[in-house]
Parts: structure tokens; C-alpha cells; sequence
């Protein structure tokens, strides 16, 4: 399903816009016009999963661009340049432009959080389950089949709220994670299961990144807490797999 058409439906909601980062259809004019207004982007496929074919891309302080592949690292002086060889490693296909987030780092190391969300038994849409995802320490991504590190999520919370505002914080992503299935069912009805990407900047504020229409709940065995995951289950089970969304 195409990211850019989830985005879409996500901002005709109020709420939800004011958690969206800036997000356009990835070329030459519109990448340039974004590097000057944030300085940094990510670009990536309009579809696609696991982080795969994600590319930072920035505007340097001190002039030239940099972007960054994997673990391959270019400079150039002036953006056609930068364009110019950006276009010779980028998968040939629909790719986006995305406002770069400055994530929450723990132990110098940058992370986002996966919350999972599913219609009950009852049909209600309900968050069940966060988790961190720590990004491997020379890669731009976080995801766990890119080699980022599944983390509790007050683990990697602990460094930068106490536990009151941790418990507070939960309970705001919770709602989001709601709000998020319930306004995209609005387009796809048959919809019962959704995995958000949410991005935590320095402020606090969270981001939603993209959201997964086919998300894997398998990370979450991970967790010391196995109900979590024996409930996703229990869920899964209460709607047959051709009743989702494709």
C-alpha cells in the first residue's frame, strides 16, 4: 500500500496532521526546496518494508550536501552534484521525500518506537503493544531486519522522563495509536492491524513516520512481559487473515 496515500488520509484528520512530518513526492525541485527549508530529509520508497532503500540526505552548515546509504557516506560541494549521484544509487522507483526527525538518542545512539495496533474481539481499535527499536551504530535505519536492537521501550524512555511522565507518555502514544486506525479505516474498512513507526524528537514530541499496514508482531516476543504477545495473538486469531487489508 502506498505510503503517500496513507499520509494523505492521515492529515485530513486535525489531530493526526500536527504528527506528520513534512512528506512529498521525491524530485529534483522538491528535494532541494525541503533541504532548504529542514536541512535534513530522509527520502524513501513510496513502497516497501524494513527500512530498505532509505537514504539521509543533508544540507551542510557549512555548505555542500551529504547523503548517506547504508554505511556509504558522499559529500558533494554543490546539490547537482549531490543529485546527480544520488540518482545513481536510488532504486528506480516512486520514492518520497520526509522531513528529518532529530530522534531521542540512548547511549549515543539514535531510536523510534513501534506501536502496534489491532481491532479486539469487539471490533474496537486498541494499542497493544510499544517497543523500542535501538539503530545499529553505523546505519541510518532502526529496524530489527536492518540491524537495529529490539529495546524495551522504558529503556530506552528511563534517560529522558521519570517514571510518572514515562507512564503519561505511554498512554499518549496509546491514544495515537487509535486515533491512527480508526481515521485510516475511514478509507480501508476491512483494516485490522496497523504498526506505526513513531519518531520521539529532542522536545519530546512524537512523530509519526509511516505506518504498516502488514506490521510483524514477532518482535514483540522479545519482550520480558509474553502476554503482550500471547494477546496479539488472541487478536490475530479473532479476525481470518482474508479479511485484511491488502
Amino acid at each position: 500500500m502506498s505510503k503517500q496515500r496513507k499520509t494523505e488520509v492521515l492529515l485530513q484528520s486535525e489531530a493526526l496532521a500536527l504528527h506528520v512530518p513534512d512528506t512529498r513526492i521525491y524530485g529534483r525541485d522538491s528535494l532541494k526546496a525541503m533541504l532548504d527549508q529542514y536541512g535534513m530529509l530522509y527520502i524513501k520508497p513510496d513502497s516497501g518494508t524494513f527500512g530498505n532503500g532509505v537514504i539521509k540526505v543533508q544540507k551542510l552548515a557549512e555548505g555542500g550536501y551529504r547523503f548517506q546509504s547504508g554505511i556509504r557516506v558522499q559529500t558533494h560541494a554543490a546539490y547537482e552534484a549531490m543529485f546527480r549521484s544520488l540518482e545513481q544509487i536510488r532504486p528506480k522507483k516512486r520514492y518520497l521525500a520526509q522531513k528529518g526527525i532529530h530522534l531521542l538518542r540512548h547511549r549515543k545512539r539514535r531510536f523510534d518506537l513501534r506501536v502496534m495496533v489491532q481491532r479486539n474481539p469487539a471490533g474496537a481499535w486498541e494499542t497493544t503493544g510499544i517497543i523500542g527499536r535501538l539503530s545499529h551504530p553505523s546505519k541510518i535505519v532502526t529496524n530489527y531486519h536492518s540491524g537495529g536492537t529490539i529495546t524495551p521501550f522504558e529503556t530506552l524512555l528511563s534517560g529522558h522522563m521519570d517514571a510518572a511522565a514515562q507512564k503519561e507518555f505511554r498512554g499518549r502514544l496509546e491514544k495515537l495509536g487509535v486515533q491512527t486506525g480508526e481515521q485510516l479505516a475511514t478509507r480501508w474498512p476491512r483494516l485490522k492491524e496497523i504498526g506505526l513507526d513513531v519518531a520521539v524528537d529532542t522536545s519530546l514530541k512524537p512523530w509519526i513516520l509511516e505506518v504498516n499496514t502488514k506490521p510483524d508482531p514477532y518482535i514483540f516476543r522479545r519482550l520480558k512481559d509474553k502476554e503482550i504477545f500471547r494477546r496479539m495473538r488472541r487478536y490475530a486469531a479473532a479476525y481470518a487473515p482474508k479479511s485484511r487489508a491488502r
